[in-house]
């Protein structure tokens, strides 16, 4: 397998293959301890954006650091599913996250990724880090442009999300209220969980960068709620894609464990912060990182920044 061959490699050439791009790079223990520092600012802000660290992961690393793409992957899906299950505890206790809302979106998504893992491990880097740099800048556009809602009106819920019993109330620490909320157009955010599914398991960017937007502005689910839900929706699509890069050898725990550490404990603060946070300073914050990202990754892809 192409992956467990070069896992082999990177095993007994680890400076050469997978820290130092060049002679003159960083000693090797330099890159665990940026990757440290970096994932800890991206579980902080992506908690508040509810994005998922693996969507400004996958980029930033596979942009600026010398790993092979597959193997940042791989990791982006492991770091994603980690920070979301540090941060589900806390999200599900304050109200924020819902099981009955969350769950049917993620076992649909969750199945999509399983194909979207497998259709990009079969893709070169090259041609991956060129989409990969397209999908986040018109992420980042998206979530500029749009005009999502703090508390999106939904008039009455429809069948299918009475059914799985969409609904519930959380307390606004902001507002100092109880908030009562429901959504509707459940089919429409079943099938776009399903196309989400598919592309995080693809570019390993985990699932958040698109839950918020569904869960808000197409299902009507509270800005906050939104937020909560997709960092549990998280655990559940990213395991699925998880599996597919570790069968296929993408492990590399030089790059791993200092990732997912800095993203749990990144989490953890993010998740305290969310309650309290304008969700307009998190959506700033996002949307500059993905412009960033984006542009890295695209320019990589295309040869115009090795």
């Amino acid at each position: 397998m192409r992956l467990l061959r070069l896992a082999l490699a990177a095993a007994a050439l680890l400076p050469a293959t997978a820290l130092a791009a060049e002679p003159s790079a960083a000693p090797w223990w330099v890159w665990p301890i940026a990757l440290f520092a970096v994932t800890f600012l991206l579980g902080i802000v992506a908690v508040l954006g509810g994005v998922g660290g693996g969507v400004l992961f996958v980029p930033i690393v596979g942009g600026f650091f010398p790993f092979h793409l597959d193997f940042v992957r791989g990791a982006g899906l492991l770091l994603a599913l980690s920070g979301a299950l540090a941060a589900g505890p806390a999200l599900l206790r304050s109200g924020l996250a819902s099981l009955r809302l969350g769950m049917p979106l993620a076992l649909v998504g969750s199945i999509a990724s399983i194909f979207g893992a497998l259709a990009g491990l079969a893709l070169p880097a090259a041609v991956v880090h060129t989409a990969l740099g397209g999908l986040i800048l018109l992420v980042g556009v998206v979530m500029w442009r749009a005009d999502r809602s703090d508390r999106p009106q939904v008039a009455a819920p429809d069948a299918l999300g009475r059914m799985f019993g969409m609904r519930g109330v959380f307390h606004d620490h902001a507002l100092a209220e109880d908030v009562h909320w429901r959504v509707h157009r459940t089919p429409v955010g079943l099938a776009l969980f399903a196309l989400i599914g598919f592309m995080a398991g693809m570019f390993g960017l985990g699932a958040g960068w698109a839950n918020v937007p569904v869960l808000n502005l197409v299902l009507g689910a509270p800005l906050k709620v939104a937020v909560g839900t997709s960092g549990f929706a998280l655990s559940v699509i990213d395991t699925s894609a998880a599996w597919v890069y570790l069968n296929q050898g993408a492990l590399l725990p030089i790059l791993h464990v200092p990732s997912i550490l800095g993203v749990m404990l990144g989490a953890r603060v993010g998740a305290r912060l969310l309650r309290r946070t304008p969700a307009s300073t998190s959506r700033r914050i996002i949307v500059a990182v993905l412009l960033v990202a984006g542009g890295r990754a695209l320019a990589k892809g295309l040869g115009i920044w090795p």
